[in-house]
């Protein structure tokens, strides 16, 4: 009797067997931008684990340092290590990536992972408001409306805000509010100085 070698695979089993390709660096920090970068790796079957450390670890891209930190903080497709997770991170915001140091900002300011931190927070959400990050600019508002960080930086934020592009009709609004009550804090000088357009 003679036994054929050939299989038959069922289309669905086919499709798990199906290589996941690397993510190039700008989709990956669309994903990042879009929050949708932990819910990618899992989608993909975790089956970049490796390939995602070696590129934090060995060849130190922000994107992916940034990645691998998020992964080892919540224990995405990995044992879960929040150290580690913040240390890449840190290394992430180290080289400017925006979004390392927008979510160490909110971290710090709200106690996630890290001790709660005002001051900290501050420092990171400036670095990530002054390349551009509108969520950084945004709670960095909040901040300063707060008490915190110093009405030297006013008339910066104020100058982001005012030159913010948004679709979104609700984060418009807010950013409306806050430069209003950013306005209560400045002087009208610092207003009118702030109200120029981005240098190109």
């Amino acid at each position: 009797m003679v036994f054929s070698s050939l299989i038959l695979l069922s289309p669905a089993y086919s499709k798990q067997l199906e290589a996941v390709q690397l993510y190039s660096q700008d989709e990956l920090i669309k994903m990042i931008n879009q929050n949708s970068h932990l819910n990618r790796v899992v989608e993909d079957r975790c089956q970049l684990v490796q390939d995602i450390e070696a590129r934090a670890d060995i060849m130190r891209v922000p994107a992916y340092q940034f990645l691998w930190g998020d992964m080892l903080a919540w224990g995405v497709c990995v044992d879960e290590d929040p150290v580690q997770g913040i240390f890449y991170m840190r290394e992430a915001a180290n080289q400017g990536l925006a979004a390392a140091l927008e979510q160490l900002g909110r971290y710090h300011a709200k106690g996630i992972l890290v001790q709660e931190d005002k001051k900290r927070a501050v420092l990171y959400l400036r670095e990530a408001s002054a390349l551009g990050n509108l969520n950084a600019q945004i709670q960095l508002a909040e901040l300063f409306i707060d008490g915190y960080g110093s009405p030297y930086d006013f008339e910066d934020l104020y100058h982001w805000l005012y030159n913010a592009v948004t679709s979104d009709d609700s984060m418009h609004q807010k950013i409306a509010v806050y430069m209003r009550e950013l306005e209560y804090l400045m002087h009208p000088r610092a207003v009118r100085s702030a109200r120029r357009p981005l240098l190109d």
